[in-house]
């Protein structure tokens, strides 16, 4: 096995639509502690792995801002994949890291989260898909350049490889490992809602004006109904007592 260029790398994805989009991710990454909410911001965006240099997040530097983190851990992410290994390498990481120190871990998929970067969301405690973001799983690939002996040996590698891989989904998925192992086969992409459907992600973003407009909208039913009852008691005219009809003989005493 060898390492790869980017373009090599998206030659590999069945479904070449974004492609070009994919390619266009800049890496981005940082770190942010936030005082008022306890939780230690990681921004991943870009490659994933140590084959693209400065393109690219690797699993080391997921490692060092861990290790640096206090606090829940937010990472907000947005990558076309890369390392298979590094992907894995960072899902074992984030859960060594929840057992020991107890933090809750959540993943926001500000926009892609494909191939490599779709494995260690599944070890957040929460899932956030923003609006109109996607996670793409397809089969484990490399390039390789040899004897036949030494291909079939790739093949092999690649076998137990993706068999690791569709363990992590099975941690989240909802349906049976077969269908997950027809998924990754066929690459497939979710949206929001369907990963949500399929359990790899727990919710989709909702925008706050979004809510408060529905909070608006329930309270001014609420008062309309209020002053619709007010107007139909001012309509109402106040009944006339009926007259007491007195006993004459009552009245002797």
């Amino acid at each position: 096995m060898r390492a790869i260029s980017k373009e090599e790398y998206f030659k590999t994805f069945k479904n070449q639509s974004y492609v070009e989009y994919l390619n266009k991710v800049e890496r981005k990454f940082e770190t942010l502690h936030n005082e008022a909410t306890n939780t230690t911001e990681i921004t991943i965006y870009g490659i994933i792995g140590d084959s693209w240099s400065e393109d690219s997040v690797s699993a080391s530097d997921i490692d060092k801002a861990l290790k640096s983190a206090t606090g829940d851990i937010l990472i907000h992410l947005n990558s076309p994949g890369g390392s298979a290994f590094d992907g894995v390498a960072i899902y074992n990481r984030l859960i060594n890291h929840k057992e020991k120190h107890g933090a809750k871990v959540t993943v926001r998929i500000d926009g892609w989260a494909c191939s490599a970067a779709s494995l260690f969301p599944a070890a957040a405690d929460e899932v956030i898909m923003g609006l109109g973001s996607m996670l793409m799983i397809h089969e484990a690939s490399s390039f390789v350049w040899g004897t036949k002996k030494e291909m079939r040996k790739e093949a092999d590698l690649l076998d137990e490889l993706e068999e690791g891989i569709i363990d992590i989904y099975m941690t989240k998925a909802n349906v049976e490992r077969e269908e997950i192992r027809n998924m990754v086969d066929g690459e497939t992409w979710f949206s929001a809602q369907k990963a949500v459907d399929i359990g790899f992600a727990t919710s989709t973003a909702t925008p706050k004006t979004t809510e408060d407009n529905k909070e608006v909208s329930q309270l001014k039913a609420q008062m309309q109904s209020i002053q619709n009852e007010l107007q139909q008691l001012k309509n109402v005219e106040p009944q006339k007592p009926a007259p007491v009809k007195q006993n004459k003989a009552a009245r002797l005493f």
